[in-house]
């Protein structure tokens, strides 16, 4: 058999020009190789015989380097390329998720491997395709070799040539930040949007391009395909985005620069990351899809029973909202950390994060099921954390004066909570490394098992970038340093997530999108939860920290805005938003004026077994059910845009033969989010397998429903 299979490579060698096929299990995904004339990698790929990616390049530019080229020209890994082989092979596998949508999770592709020559330079190269039901992932491999050892990318050519101008969902290409309003708009529209969206002379908006935008690109042509462009497993290489050529609908990745404008800096042997396509004509199946995770390594924690999904509320809003401040003081601007003693400094009467309010917070999240409390300004330096002190403003271990953290600890304990910890690092980098372990330390010491940490503002050292190669390596050493310690992480203003947290679950969250902190700043637009599962959420939950059922700020602050859905709307963000950690993020006054309502937060999971879509179209609304990890009961919830929906539930995916109590919670006839945001109303029934429910959602609304087994 093995002389047979050398044989067979052999014959096909005279063949190697013809384009190599390798399809998806199902057979509806096709995905071709070959080279072209001038010997440039190229690829193209389609869906029940309907084009989804045109013929486009694959290839590197490399960046000069004088002390690995001796001063000489370097050659790009573009073209003049000869297949040496290539081998195609099947996979098919399940695994169990720490947490997540699903309880198992089935990773079953083909793989197409193309081996490449440059023979002007002596170096080889590996495509590798991957080929699921729901798309595909490619990457590029470097082999350990004697040609190619060191290398710069200048630039990284990866195109994705659409068939049409598409309808996109799409954010501004930023190196920075995430937490802006997704746009909706044809593929040839985005130049003149994109200067709409932007603002021109804000500098710290890091524009690339009038084209450019970010992944998670979800698109929709014009018959009836959902398209979704993202990558996967972003390890040691800098953030993709994509820059479109509007003339002829190509894509191309466009990585984020370093501070010296580089892309990336590799050492063989190495790869890049996952360039994904997910396709459908079903709109459900981009939320359902575990494409980005299988294309990551397998879990290396040998130990994961400290993990733990987490419900948790926290000293936040308040301070987002603008009642309260992080900082326990206004005087002292503009001075190192150690140069301010806090012992008489004048208390400014701000000061959120005190041992009474945080004891309140404690006994509130004990009475009501909360696991964990999470508590901004608690540490020394707030005072001047964003200026010119930052390199070392915060030690990470330093409480303020009314902080007790010994005696809150121990509260928490005694009631069966613990204590979040917040990180922000004003994204000194070289700072927070210097202070993690002792950081982490004083974590072990009281207890602690989450953080949060922030990167709020420009990366120090200067001139780098959020999104940059060296700053996803730091995020990542932040998440290896924290598992050596038993400790969750949930990172705020970090690059968005690419499915490392199948390796390394420990990383329970994200923001790395426009959370709910905006409604306290003029408000999200009712389509943005919507939106978000088919674009951000594709690589990772989200940190979106919903729950306010006091839409309406003024009734209990000086802030004028208000949240943009329905109360009822806040509760089924809980599972359109999934993820393992969830907040209740408003404020205990406030869920006591609301306490039936607040009931669904007390019962709804944040970890499932199961997950079904029912209904989802990108920007208008979607509806799941899923199912309690541990129990057999399910949760279903709804959620819409700006207007309204008729959800029609079909409860067949229930048990056989079981009886649930229902709780419903909807919007009343007359609720619209702007004009009576918080007119709901419950009500319970009997639900079995096979009965249907038509739920009316108003303008930003929704619907939540526990089923509870009886």
């Amino acid at each position: 058999m093995k002389k047979f299979s050398v044989i067979l490579s052999f014959m096909l060698l005279p063949m190697l020009a013809a384009a190599q096929t390798v399809t998806s299990p199902d057979g509806n995904v096709v995905l071709k190789f070959s080279l072209s004339a001038s010997g440039q990698p190229t690829y193209e790929m389609s869906y029940k015989n309907k084009p989804v990616v045109k013929p486009s390049h694959l290839g590197l530019e490399l960046a000069k380097d004088k002390h690995a080229s001796k001063g000489k020209n370097e050659t790009d890994l573009m073209d003049g390329f000869k297949e040496t082989n290539y081998k195609t092979s099947t996979f098919d596998e399940t695994w169990t998720p720490v947490w997540g949508q699903y309880a198992k999770i089935r990773n079953h592709y083909n793989e197409l491997e193309v081996d490449l020559n440059q023979p002007s330079s002596n170096r080889n190269i590996i495509i590798r395709f991957r080929v699921y039901n729901e798309g595909m992932g490619l990457r590029y491999e470097f082999p350990q070799q004697k040609d190619l050892n060191y290398f710069i990318i200048k630039e990284e050519h990866t195109q994705f040539a659409m068939a049409g101008d598409h309808t996109a969902w799409w954010l501004p290409g930023d190196y920075d930040t995430q937490e802006q309003e997704t746009q909706e708009s044809k593929l040839s529209e985005i130049r003149q949007r994109f200067k709409e969206a932007v603002n021109w002379d804000n500098s710290s908006v890091s524009v690339f391009s009038p084209t450019g935008v970010q992944t998670s690109l979800q698109m929709k042509t014009q018959d009836g395909l959902y398209i979704n462009i993202h990558e996967a497993a972003c390890i040691d290489y800098a953030t993709m985005h994509l820059n479109l050529d509007d003339k002829n609908m190509v894509f191309e990745s466009w990585l984020t620069p370093d501070a010296a404008g580089l892309k990336g800096c590799m050492q063989t042997p190495c790869n890049t990351p996952w360039r994904t396509v997910m396709v459908s004509d079903d709109a459900r199946d981009m939320l359902a899809s575990s494409l980005i995770y299988n294309l990551n390594e397998p879990c290396k924690l040998e130990d994961t029973s400290w993990i733990h999904p987490t419900k948790y509320c926290g000293v936040w809003w308040e301070m987002i909202v603008g009642r309260k401040s992080w900082n326990y003081t206004d005087e002292y601007p503009s001075v190192k950390l150690g140069e301010i003693d806090y012992t008489k400094a004048k208390p400014n009467g701000r000061h959120g994060a005190t041992t009474a309010e945080v004891k309140r917070y404690i006994d509130f999240a004990a009475a009501n099921g909360l696991s964990e409390v999470l508590v901004e300004g608690w540490n020394v330096g707030w005072e001047d954390w964003a200026n010119m002190w930052k390199w070392d403003v915060f030690d990470f271990v330093t409480p303020y004066p009314d902080f007790d953290i010994k005696y809150l600890n121990e509260y928490a304990h005694s009631k069966g909570v613990k204590l979040m910890m917040h990180h922000e690092t004003s994204s000194s980098v070289i700072n927070y490394e210097r202070h993690m372990e002792k950081g982490y330390q004083l974590m072990d010491k009281y207890g602690y098992d989450a953080v949060k940490s922030g990167y709020v503002g420009d990366i120090i050292p200067r001139g780098d970038h959020h999104f940059s190669q060296a700053m996803n390596n730091h995020y990542l050493y932040a998440i290896k340093e924290a598992a050596k310690h038993h400790i969750m992480v949930n990172a705020h203003e970090a690059t968005r997530p690419t499915g490392i947290a199948r390796t390394y679950p420990n990383w329970i969250g994200n923001e790395s999108a426009r959370g709910t902190e905006y409604e306290a700043f003029g408000g999200n637009s009712p389509e943005h939860t919507v939106v978000l599962p088919f674009t951000r959420l594709q690589g990772g939950p989200m940190d979106y920290t919903p729950g306010i059922l006091e839409t309406q700020l003024k009734t209990w602050s000086d802030n004028t805005c208000y949240v943009h859905t329905t109360l009822v709307g806040q509760l089924a963000l809980y599972l359109v938003m999934w993820g393992p950690l969830q907040m209740a993020a408003d404020l205990p006054e406030n869920y006591a004026k609301y306490n039936d309502a607040f009931q669904f937060i007390r019962d709804v999971a944040c970890d499932w077994s199961d997950s079904k879509y029912l209904e989802a179209e990108p920007g208008d609304y979607i509806t799941v059910a899923r199912k309690a990890k541990g129990t057999n009961n399910w949760f279903v919830a709804g959620k819409c845009d700006e207007h309204g929906h008729v959800a029609k539930v079909n409860f067949n995916f229930l048990d056989k033969g079981r009886k649930y109590e229902a709780i419903i919670y909807s919007d009343a006839k007359d609720a619209d989010y702007k004009n009576n945001p918080k007119a709901y109303k419950i009500t319970k029934r009997i639900i079995k397998r096979g009965d249907k429910l038509t739920m009316v959602e108003a303008p930003g609304g929704g619907f939540a429903i526990s089923l509870i087994v009886k």
